[in-house]
């Protein structure tokens, strides 16, 4: 797939990724925002997408992202939805339908293509990785290549994922050839947390219990927590990955109150256990070591509901 063929002829273009934008989401949908307004000042391109994170406003033009998701356009002439299905599209689902020509580029296995073509590699690292892919490399320059990289360090866990690939590698070095300060970059997104965000992971941290003798972790974070400390859902953004860090466990749960009897939850493993397949079961999705779904239910039913498939899991009864 070659976006400057795409775009051809087009005169308006939006792009769109999915509900609740993370880093590679908000990577590469700006990595494509920027390409085309840059090489293309002819095309009015505009980019849906909630409320961005603090930590992800490092990118340049993420201040001209719509996040209002209204558009005097009527129908746009192309439509790339990045990171997801139009299923998860939120409000700019009817934006994607009433385009011309709808483009679909992800890397998550349960996305079978909603577009009218499809770029979907499960095997690639990352939504950013793919978007890289179909770009003229002689048409990047710092801020695309930071944006594309940081979509690619948020979804391999700074490399460390076994969705990391040495094509993957490759691509994260001719990225860097380009001059941005990757390690600023890396720690802003990653290490860099303001005090509330330090507070609430320490009560996260210091709440949390094993369960499965010791093969499990989980932590959950209240609705009257999060007021009482200020927080929004972003800031709970790691929490899940720190957890998993505890000594001899292989999966940790992190969930938070979004509504009465109803939590976020995110689910990470270490590799014994597919926690794509348990999140699938409850209707959401992911990768095999990062997932996450809503559920519904007091904290302890749903934590008794994924401890069954995750020791199923750990038995070899699910894949």
């Amino acid at each position: 797939m070659r976006i400057d063929d795409i775009i051809s002829g087009a005169k308006t273009v939006a792009i769109s990724g999915h509900i609740r934008p993370d880093g590679d989401c908000i990577g590469s949908n700006m990595a494509l925002y920027l390409y085309i307004k840059k090489n293309y000042p002819g095309i009015r391109v505009d980019c849906f997408l909630e409320k961005i994170p603090e930590c992800y406003k490092i990118i340049e033009a993420t201040a001209e992202v719509n996040s209002e998701f209204k558009t005097d356009v009527d129908s746009y002439d192309v439509f790339f939805a990045i990171d997801c299905g139009k299923e998860r599209l939120g409000q700019a689902e009817a934006i994607f339908d009433a385009a011309k020509k709808r483009i679909n580029i992800d890397h998550h296995v349960s996305n079978t293509g909603t577009g009218d073509d499809n770029y979907i590699v499960p095997t690639a690292s990352s939504a950013a990785e793919l978007v890289y892919n179909c770009l003229d490399k002689d048409k990047l320059d710092a801020d695309i290549a930071k944006a594309i990289y940081m979509g690619i360090v948020t979804d391999t866990g700074v490399f460390k994922y076994n969705n990391t690939s040495p094509d993957t590698m490759r691509v994260a070095a001719d990225l860097i050839s380009y001059g941005f300060d990757f390690g600023s970059l890396i720690d802003h997104v990653f290490y860099e947390k303001t005090y509330v965000q330090n507070q609430i992971l320490g009560r996260a941290l210091l709440e949390s219990m094993r369960i499965m003798h010791g093969d499990c972790v989980v932590s959950v974070v209240s609705r009257q927590t999060m007021e009482f400390y200020q927080v929004e859902s972003s800031d709970l953004d790691g929490i899940v990955s720190q957890l998993l860090l505890t000594t001899g466990t292989e999966c940790a749960i992190f969930m938070y109150e979004i509504g009465s009897l109803e939590y976020k939850v995110s689910l990470r493993s270490k590799g014994k256990v597919n926690v794509a397949k348990i999140a699938e079961l409850f209707g959401g999705g992911g990768h095999p070591r990062a997932a996450g779904c809503t559920m519904n239910g007091t904290q302890h039913d749903i934590i008794n509901s994924l401890s069954e498939y995750i020791e199923r899991s750990l038995k070899g009864v699910v894949s």
